[in-house]
């Protein structure tokens, strides 16, 4: 899917106007007098508090870093790195081998996924360095009254609702990983398509606009297993979804060993406790992304308090 040329304008814009100010240091610096980097996020809650992660520990190794939050979907986010508007985002494994990678086999393991990611981004002149232990698949959640109706476990248990609304971001509609997916690998061909910003998914959930929604399994909504029931997917559509950090090659070796060093000690760290733990204090607790981004850090001993 090529992305109309009056959106790459809207992001370049965007990319301009938007910031993060915190600005941590500590005593070793490898990053002092290299080049800036650019690095950006999707549009949802876990990416902003991926991005302050990601940014503030390279600060605090004195890396020059220019983090511009909320630019768009995969396919958004994808061309601006392939345009050289950005440095290094992250993304998740499964999103390129399937979705950016225009796919038509499915990977079926982790390793796979993650092979074929890295194989896409190399030959472009990108690369991903080591995935988080933690995964944010996409998953469908319907409310427990009716889950308990229905017998509702898993997205093949959908059927029993014949016609039913799906609500999910507007990429969904077009995304395996999403409505294609679900029809053609489920059967489920009397679904009926709600395009939603994400932050909207939950409320039209809530009020009874949609019967199913589109979630992302790290999300701090899903603690609450008195609102939410998590469907499975038994039949693998949502595949492996694995964080890691997408960077220009050429930018690694303007900034050295260091720089991917970072990187890959923050994802280590990156479990589903961790992540839904952060997301749930940013989406539930309205906690800003850059103070719990912070706590993390320290809390972990990537980052000194200064």
């Amino acid at each position: 899917m090529k992305t109309p040329a009056v959106v790459l304008a809207v992001v370049a814009v965007a990319l301009t106007g938007c910031g993060s100010g915190d600005d941590s240091s500590g005593n070793d610096q490898p990053g002092k007098g290299k080049p800036p980097v650019t690095l950006a996020t999707k549009n949802f809650t876990e990416q902003y508090v991926l991005g302050e992660l990601y940014t503030q520990a390279l600060r605090a190794k004195g890396f020059t870093i220019v983090l511009k939050e909320n630019v768009g979907s995969s396919e958004i986010v994808d061309r601006a790195l392939g345009d050289g508007v950005i440095d290094v985002y992250p993304e998740y494994i499964g999103v390129i081998a399937q979705e950016l990678a225009r796919a038509k086999k499915r990977p079926r393991t982790q390793r796979e996924t993650y092979a074929r990611a890295k194989a896409y981004e190399e030959k472009r002149g990108f690369t991903i360095l080591r995935p988080t232990p933690g995964f944010d698949a996409d998953a469908n959640a319907v409310r427990p009254d009716l889950a308990r109706k229905y017998h509702l476990k898993s997205t093949a248990d959908l059927k029993r609702l014949g016609k039913f609304r799906y609500g999910a971001p507007p990429e969904n509609e077009t995304r395996f990983q999403g409505a294609v997916g679900m029809r053609e690998v489920y059967g489920l061909d009397k679904l009926v398509y709600v395009p939603l910003t994400i932050e909207r998914r939950y409320p039209a959930l809530d009020r009874g606009r949609i019967e199913v929604a589109a979630v992302f399994t790290t999300e701090g909504q899903l603690l609450e297993k008195s609102k939410y029931v998590l469907l499975t997917d038994p039949k693998g559509i949502f595949g492996f979804q694995n964080i890691v950090p997408v960077v220009s090659r050429k930018v690694l070796r303007e900034q050295g060993p260091a720089f991917e060093a970072t990187l890959d000690a923050v994802s280590a760290k990156l479990t589903n406790n961790a992540l839904q733990g952060m997301n749930a204090a940013v989406a539930l607790k309205k906690q800003q992304p850059a103070a719990v981004a912070r706590a993390f850090l320290l809390r972990s001993g990537l980052m000194t308090a200064g």
